[in-house]
């Protein structure tokens, strides 16, 4: 099935680039671009598009209250939004990811790891780009949390302790499953199991979760 992608940024060179490299992909089809994120919002609304594509600093409304409207708590049927930024351990980017981003990557990813990122996405994972993702997650886990972190509704099991240990370095399900000799379906299975625990929506909130909680050691 086509993937269907509504980009929201508001340099329209950045837009136009990230809108031919997609276009460009047999699976994936750029529906829609905005410049600003009230534009962005209406957008996604009116196209229901299956992936968002959105810049964090943005006129009118920023990329991060944009995600909140579509993806955050309490939001029926949220749209996938992935974050494409800059990113210098920016503070914004775990706003994003807590206002409920499914990932997100540098604007100089390239076009192989920006199309992973939208299929990722679009088939309800997320993926954080792994030549950040230590150095991201570690930098979060030194800041203070919004609010309590959430404890378990139960404890987790070793198993899902090694699970998350591996989400909370970037590992994809198919590594996991290679580093823990389990197959792919129990990968799936134990990272359900510890959304429902954590009450995350999805694997990026596990990783900062781990992170804050000093489940991952120093080093990654």
């Amino acid at each position: 099935m086509t993937i269907r992608v509504l980009i929201a940024d508001d340099q329209e060179l950045v837009r136009t680039g990230l809108g031919m490299i997609l276009d460009a992909q047999p699976d994936i089809d750029v529906v829609g671009q905005a410049a600003d994120g009230v534009e962005a919002v209406a957008l996604a609304r009116s196209l229901r598009p299956d992936v968002c594509l959105f810049d964090i600093r943005m006129p009118r409304l920023d990329g991060i209250e944009a995600t909140r409207t579509l993806a955050g708590p309490g939001v029926e049927a949220p749209v996938a939004v992935v974050i494409i930024t800059t990113f210098d351990l920016d503070e914004y980017v775990y706003a994003a990811l807590r206002a409920g981003a499914r990932g997100f990557l540098l604007k100089d990813a390239g076009s192989e790891l920006l199309a992973q990122a939208v299929r990722v996405a679009a088939s309800g994972d997320a993926l954080i780009a792994p030549n950040v993702t230590v150095r991201l997650l570690q930098a979060f886990a030194g800041s203070a949390p919004a609010g309590p972190l959430a404890q378990p509704v139960e404890p987790l099991t070793e198993r899902e302790e090694q699970v998350l240990a591996k989400v909370a370095v970037g590992l994809s399900n198919s590594e996991i499953a290679s580093e823990l000799y389990i197959t792919l379906s129990t990968v799936k299975t134990h990272l359900a199991s510890l959304m429902a625990k954590l009450g995350a929506r999805n694997r990026v909130q596990i990783a900062i979760w781990a992170h804050q909680t000093k489940r991952v050691p120093t080093g990654g």
